[in-house]
């Protein structure tokens, strides 16, 4: 049996996560101890051993070391690259740290305070930037103070205390021009204001910057997040403001008139960058989508979707059209801006990324989140195929999906649908019929990207039957009678045509979970081209198969849609009517057959003498060829 004797207690200056015994005994006898805190330093301990006239007595512990330099002691809340590239700075609850890039290692540990207090009057640090010259950093704070601070020495050189009413949440420096020496900083917080910031060397021999009240910019809402264009021309550069109603607001920086207004969000916008050449807008936002713009009227181009939380930051690699963003959902994605589809899908946080910082070559890129690591991410050589990236997405997602939620075959959303169009139409009806087998399908990566080729098969059509249509009426009022060139995006084939050649390549045990992935709009449109397949007696089989179970899937909302009424009915007389057809051919064939079997059944021990009769003879005997027999006899009565 064990036993145990109380030695002493060891208090740490934090929450203590965790601890470990030293290896190395001390003289004497004492003991070292290894405390890992929960502000991510470490303390050593050293626990001495209680003297002989002394057993029993409870020894008090000294603190040997301390390693706190290294690591945030809370979640990172922004990130931001020195002009050359060779430093980094990142802020979290009351502590900025500067890194050199290069060999990874923090160079200063900036406690955020106001000089003239205590070490207790500490800021919360929302975001910062380096000044021109990357000797300073500035820092905005939830208090609504913004602090300059000396990157050699680590003080703070000037506060400008209560520069806003709320926290500032975003700020952004314009870079001076060649034909323009001034610096500006412009912030945005939660007062519902824009305040312009000019940069200017204090009077005393220090000559430390120092932050000037400009002008100020009033919003109607909070303010998310502020930004320059990178125009060089005074009279073109703009800034955008993100406002807490969903919306991005663009005005003339040098008058601030107002230039544009950006809706389509349907949450705050958090985060936006614009292409270096000023044509193009990405944000994100609280509403887990991505949406370009376009600077020259507002329109938007595309709406792009893959995150599965909040949008945290967003920046464009310079003199390129593609961006970084990152997220609430612990990843960070790589986005082409022209070609409007996702890249790289970086994991490896392992809590939410709240802020990135991209080179200006684009090599690499930082990333900073709650799990208070900053990580690098290099560029390679390695090249990057979209299809494979794809496959890899999507394996993820099934993966994930195995273990999160259990998967739904097809008799049960069959049987689910049921049961909702049934209690729609009969309340009262109380049928719990399960079907007695099930299909052995289950949902995987070939039937998802088997139903977007549906999906964009039928897109396809719709855009194919439009031009169509176009040049039809054209000719009408031409009078002319020319032909228009068939589709070599659709092998020459007509819109149904080609939509059923890509659903029969698709495989029959995928099929039904490929028309599961299909919207009703698509599911809509997807019933006129089968009527349109009916009518021409093409792919009959199919497209009953597919009428039914899409019926079936889509019950209660066919139901509700009252214009789906019309269709149904004709949809269902030419299902019935290309089924009886094809039942009557079928038929007809298995008796054809049947004869062919019992003539040749009779005929199986007759000998044939190839010698007296010909072929001719053969198969007039057998009762067929009666046209070629007489189109022989009347060749020999001609002669």
């Amino acid at each position: 049996m064990d036993e145990f004797e109380y030695r002493g207690t060891i208090r740490a200056a934090q929450k203590i996560r965790g601890f470990a015994f030293a290896p190395i005994q001390e003289r004497g006898g004492g003991i070292r101890v290894v405390l890992a805190l929960a502000t991510n330093a470490l303390e050593v301990h050293s626990l001495p051993t209680p003297s002989k006239h002394a057993l029993g007595v409870p020894v008090s512990s000294a603190k040997v070391s301390t390693l706190d330099m290294y690591g945030h002691p809370t979640g990172i809340r922004s990130v931001a690259l020195s002009s050359d590239d060779s430093m980094a700075c990142t802020v979290s609850k009351n502590m900025a740290k500067v890194w050199n890039v290069a060999n990874r290692s923090c160079l200063r540990s900036l406690a955020v305070a106001h000089s003239g207090k205590s070490a207790s009057a500490s800021y919360y640090c929302l975001c910062t930037a380096f000044l021109p010259g990357n000797t300073h950093v500035v820092i905005g704070t939830r208090e609504g103070h913004l602090i300059l601070m000396d990157v050699a020495s680590g003080d703070t050189v000037f506060t400008e205390v209560n520069a806003h009413d709320g926290a500032i949440w975003s700020l952004d420096l314009h870079r001076p021009t060649p034909n323009q020496d001034s610096m500006s900083l412009v912030t945005g917080s939660a007062d519902k204001s824009v305040k312009y910031w000019s940069i200017e060397s204090q009077k005393d021999e220090s000559r430390h910057p120092m932050l000037v009240h400009a002008r100020t910019l009033q919003m109607s809402d909070d303010v998310m997040c502020v930004r320059f264009s990178h125009s060089t021309d005074p009279t073109k550069r703009l800034i955008f403001v993100a406002s807490l109603d969903s919306t991005i607001k663009v005005f003339f920086d040098d008058s601030l008139k107002f230039f544009l207004s950006l809706y389509g969000h349907k949450l705050p916008v958090l985060a936006f960058d614009s292409s270096d050449d000023d044509t193009i807008l990405a944000s994100g936002g609280a509403d887990k989508s991505i949406k370009i713009w376009g600077l020259d009227f507002g329109d938007t181009h595309r709406t792009l979707y893959g995150h599965e939380d909040s949008i945290t930051d967003l920046k464009f690699v310079r003199r390129t059209h593609n961006f970084f963003t990152c997220s609430k959902d612990k990843t960070l994605r790589f986005w082409d801006g022209d070609r409007f589809e996702q890249i790289l899908l970086l994991n490896g946080h392992a809590s939410e990324v709240c802020a990135l910082a991209i080179s200006r070559t684009g090599a690499f890129i930082l990333s900073g989140g709650m799990d208070r690591q900053v990580r690098v991410w290099e560029r390679t050589k390695d090249i990057v195929f979209l299809d494979e990236e794809r496959e890899r997405e999507l394996e993820d997602m099934f993966d994930k999906v195995d273990g999160s939620r259990k998967d739904e075959n097809t008799a049960d959303v069959l049987l689910k649908a049921q049961k909702d169009g049934e209690e729609q139409l009969n309340a009262d009806d109380d049928e719990n019929d399960k079907p007695q087998s099930e299909a052995a399908v289950k949902q995987n990566i070939l039937s998802v990207s088997s139903g977007d080729r549906i999906m964009e098969a039928i897109e396809m059509a719709d855009k194919e039957t439009k031009e169509i249509a176009a040049f039809r009426k054209l000719q009408d009022e031409k009078g002319g009678d020319g032909q228009r060139a068939p589709n070599p995006m659709m092998f020459g084939m007509d819109p149904p045509q080609y939509l059923l050649w890509v659903l029969r390549s698709v495989k029959s045990v995928d099929l039904e979970q490929s028309l599961l992935v299909l919207p009703l709009t698509h599911v809509e449109r997807l019933m006129h081209y089968l009527i349109l397949l009916l009518r021409a007696g093409k792919g009959a089989e199919l497209c009953a198969k597919i009428s039914v179970f899409l019926i079936k899937a889509h019950l209660s909302q066919i139901v509700a849609n009252r214009t789906m009424t019309t269709p149904l009915r004709e949809l269902k007389s030419l299902v019935r009517q290309r089924t009886t057809e094809t039942r009557d051919t079928v038929g007809f064939n298995i008796a054809a057959m049947k004869i062919i079997a019992r003539i040749a059944n009779e005929r199986k021990n007759e000998r044939i003498d190839y010698g007296e009769k010909s072929m001719k003879d053969i198969w007039a005997g057998m009762g067929l060829g009666s046209d070629i027999r007489g189109r022989n006899e009347h060749k020999k009565g001609n002669k």
